[in-house]
């Protein structure tokens, strides 16, 4: 394994958060908008939060 792996591996890993945070936040976002609420929001950033972190220990949390 060289230093590119491990780079590799950190710059998906990040993906994952930046993605699952996004995507599940604007998917809250949308449903405020249309149901007229304010929880959505955080309730998707936050599920997308965990969601990612669950993606990354079932992807990444072995050690080999």
């Amino acid at each position: 394994m060289d230093k590119r792996d491990g780079m590799d591996q950190g710059i998906r890993v990040l993906s994952y958060l930046v993605s699952g945070i996004g995507f599940y936040g604007a998917l809250g976002w949308l449903a405020d908008t249309w149901f007229h609420t304010s929880f959505l929001l955080p309730v998707g950033i936050i599920f997308g939060t965990i969601a990612a972190m669950y993606m990354i220990i079932k992807r990444y949390g072995r050690v080999t």
